[in-house]
């Protein structure tokens, strides 16, 4: 990614680099069969390629050989910093590890495919990864919805504000129909990845420490696929290595997602809330989760006035999460009561459910489908969704109007509606 952008039509189509001869054979065969010139077969596995492409121009899809290296993520990494944005890699190896499969498709291969290699093989990994070159972007997918932000934050900790947001975003992604995207800011103790059973990769500590890497290739190979709608990125950092950050990773994080999704989820820990308010200035809404409890309400004041100060534009959303009737330090009514406003949604706390989506890596919201909890969510996404298009509108009115202003007839035309909003009053 470090070196000079070259136009993908400009580029050679392929390139492949290969530690053995019986490989080398197989794939000017495969590459044959694509149209590609077999001349672009090197011999030389991933450090060979990473030294070529560090002075020339990456391809379209690159097939690297793995067999030799001693450190593949490592290597792998390496050959991102001379790749070129918009290179398909495809890895092959000789260790048939889960791990080591899933850690390489976070770092941002296409494919990895285990050796001995077979003909058929090959062809299929080439031909979906020329198929992936010629397939739309996801700015290109959805520009009809326009991107939505919210940040979902807990008043205190254990009200359970990364369950909601993994909750939601599955809610979003499934129900909603939107390209979604979960990004969890709690670097050392984050349980997005966790709650969906995934591997949170290393995306999220490598924008912390190199932020001129995210870009939009670094997205797509740095986020996590937890279905086809939905994607994580997350971390579970060593905790005796602090996050040395002035939070521009975060914002660039945050303006790469938008670009490349129609909704964008951002759990935000209070600790990282308050040195860098700058993160929730472009939340359309701010999801801010409480429990039913005396200390519950006194920050629910706190941070509510604190957003008023800070985002005075966004909409806030409060959700009493682990909502019990018969049981509490305070009924519904004592609560907003005490914090001067309503609650907008209650999620009813189901201790069977919440144990069974944790041993089965679901979110809480997945196994809620059939109950009265499912109601709960549905609204929810209906309050966020109804106000992210009505926000859309009202950014899109004042074009609209300012059209219309170019003519008298557009002018009446306005008057008449306000004249007839005005009569529905």
């Amino acid at each position: 990614m470090n070196a000079p952008f070259k136009a993908a039509g400009l580029r050679d189509p392929f390139s492949a680099f290969v530690c053995d001869d019986d490989t080398l054979e197989l794939i000017r065969v495969a590459a044959a069969d694509m149209g590609w010139p077999i001349e672009k077969c090197n011999k030389g596995g991933l450090r060979n390629a990473v030294q070529s492409l560090s002075v020339s121009a990456s391809p379209n899809i690159l097939f690297v050989d793995m067999s030799e290296s001693g450190d593949p993520i490592n290597d792998i990494n390496a050959l991102a910093e001379v790749c070129e944005p918009g290179t398909v890699v495809i890895a092959a190896g000789q260790v048939n590890d889960v791990r080591l499969y899933r850690d390489l498709l976070s770092s941002g291969i296409q494919d990895y495919l285990l050796k001995p290699l077979s003909l058929d093989q090959v062809r299929e990994s080439f031909t979906m990864a020329q198929a992936m070159l010629s397939a739309p972007k996801h700015a290109d997918m959805h520009d009809d919805k326009p991107h939505h932000m919210m940040a979902v934050v807990g008043v205190r900790g254990g009200v359970g504000a990364s369950l909601l947001s993994t909750s939601l975003a599955w809610v979003m992604s499934e129900q909603a129909d939107r390209q979604t995207a979960l990004l969890d800011l709690d670097v050392h103790f984050g349980t997005g990845a966790l709650t969906l059973d995934l591997e949170p990769g290393r995306g999220l500590i490598d924008a912390i420490d190199n932020p001129s890497r995210i870009d939009g290739l670094f997205i797509e190979r740095a986020m996590v696929r937890a279905s086809d709608k939905l994607s994580l990125l997350s971390a579970e950092a060593p905790i005796h290595q602090p996050v040395m950050t002035d939070g521009s990773a975060f914002f660039q994080l945050e303006e790469e997602l938008r670009n490349a999704f129609e909704m964008t989820i951002v759990d935000i820990p209070r600790h990282v809330l308050i040195p860098f308010p700058h993160l929730v200035q472009e939340a359309g809404t701010i999801v801010l989760v409480s429990d039913v409890t005396l200390a519950g309400a006194r920050d629910t004041i706190r941070l509510l006035s604190w957003f008023k100060q800070n985002v005075p534009g966004s909409r806030v959303v409060l959700v009493a999460n682990k909502f019990q009737n018969a049981v509490g330090e305070l009924s519904r009514k004592e609560f907003e009561s005490s914090i001067e406003r309503p609650i907008d949604i209650a999620i009813p706390f189901d201790p069977k459910l919440v144990s069974q989506a944790a041993k089965l890596g679901k979110s809480y919201a997945e196994l809620c489908k059939g109950t009265k909890a499912a109601q709960a969510w549905t609204s929810l996404m209906r309050v966020i969704v109804d106000g992210a298009d009505e926000s859309a509108e009202e950014a899109a009115a004042p074009a609209k109007s300012k059209s219309n202003g170019s003519s008298l007839l557009g002018k009446l035309g306005g008057l008449g509606t306000l004249v007839a909003k005005k009569g529905a009053k």
